[in-house]
């Protein structure tokens, strides 16, 4: 099943008198986790978004400083939500939701905690006097743009905070109900400076339906990327993961990056499959499920670990920068949270596909 976030009737909790929801308040839900989570206020289902349980939380804190020492390419995010309806097979944050006593797999893409306080309280931390107007990152966990966005409607109050304070940011997402707050983000980049990022790494529908099944379809992806530059706002891609077998083809990235070059994105960062441990067994499950054939070859490609062999990982490079200069795209800086960073760049040690972070709790 498909969802067009835009098509959604927002709103902001149930109105009075509204018995639509299904208020769990104080109850578990369908998942062993341990309740009542911090600052819960209710649990709740809602037909419109079915299978679907949303923890309203009271966040004491948003504003995330990063481990020190940690190689992401920013120091500072901001999470409105945990967990995730997108229900990528190959998400990186899965294993962010064990924290929580959840597991990683169909928790992760149902068990959604909702900071509703969100805009409010990162205003205050942004008044303070000791904020240094830091580079803050939206998207560096689960998809601030995600369905649970059309009801809750946090994004607007947490751009308008972070615009007014001074506070430059970026935002990765691959919710086409971005679209909603283009004018704000217009307005906010005449304030400060605004960096954004659309996550799309294949164009084949039919893949795209099975391994993202909570996406806007990539073509929504696309028409939103030509919007945003239409608008004159910047848009990178973030064309990850590169899935072995499955979108590395010539065939698979000349379309990719055809219809990016066409669609008008800045630029492009891509890399391979990162299998971390949490991510793994859930995309190995996918993998057996939808693709037998693969096992074998992925458990060889990867091993016991969460990167691809060094030869693939060195292969895949050089057709990746073989497409980007055959599409314009050479030289480039893509989308990686780090173009409104100045002087920090992402480690050469790394590969592209992530990045991942000692002290990762702090980032959520």
């Amino acid at each position: 099943m498909r969802w067009d976030a835009q098509a959604l009737s927002p709103q902001r909790g149930p109105a009075p008198g509204d018995n639509s929801d299904s208020i769990l308040s104080g109850a578990a839900p369908a998942t062993d986790a341990l309740l009542p989570l911090a600052g819960l206020v209710r649990s709740v289902s809602t037909p419109e978004f079915s299978g679907v349980t949303f923890h309203e939380v009271t966040a004491k804190s948003v504003l995330n400083k990063v481990a020190s020492g940690s190689q992401m390419p920013f120091e500072w995010t901001v999470n409105p939500y945990r967990g995730c309806s997108h229900a990528c097979v190959y998400c990186l944050a899965r294993k962010s939701h064990t924290y929580l006593e959840f597991d990683a797999g169909h928790d992760f893409d149902s068990q959604v905690i909702v900071k509703i306080n969100a805009a409010e309280v990162l205003r205050k931390e942004l008044s303070k006097p000791s904020w240094g107007h830091h580079h803050v990152a939206l998207g560096t966990n689960t998809d601030p743009y995600q369905r649970a966005e059309g009801r809750y409607q946090l994004m607007p109050g947490i751009i308008r905070a972070l615009a007014d304070s001074g506070t430059p940011f970026s935002i990765l997402t691959k919710g086409t109900l971005l679209g909603r707050d283009v004018p704000l983000l217009k307005h906010a980049s005449s304030q400060v400076s605004v960096d954004l990022g659309i996550s799309l790494a294949m164009t084949d529908e039919t893949l795209a339906s099975a391994v993202e099944p909570g996406t806007p379809a990539p073509r929504a992806r696309l028409k939103l990327i030509r919007r945003l530059r239409e608008a004159g706002l910047p848009c990178g891609v973030m064309a990850m993961p590169i899935l072995p077998w499955l979108t590395d083809s010539d065939d698979a990235l000349e379309s990719l990056f055809t219809a990016l070059s066409g669609a008008g994105a800045t630029g492009v960062t891509a890399g391979a499959l990162y299998l971390k441990p949490g991510t793994r067994e859930w995309f190995m499950q996918w993998l057996a499920a939808h693709h037998p054939g693969l096992v074998g070859k992925y458990r060889r490609l990867y091993g016991q670990g969460s990167y691809a062999s060094k030869e693939y990982r060195t292969w895949l490079s050089g057709r990746i920068n073989y497409f980007k200069a055959r599409h314009g795209f050479s030289g480039s800086s893509g989308f990686s949270h780090r173009n409104a960073t100045a002087g920090k760049e992402t480690p050469a040690s790394l590969p592209a596909a992530s990045f991942p972070a000692t002290g990762q709790s702090t980032l959520f």
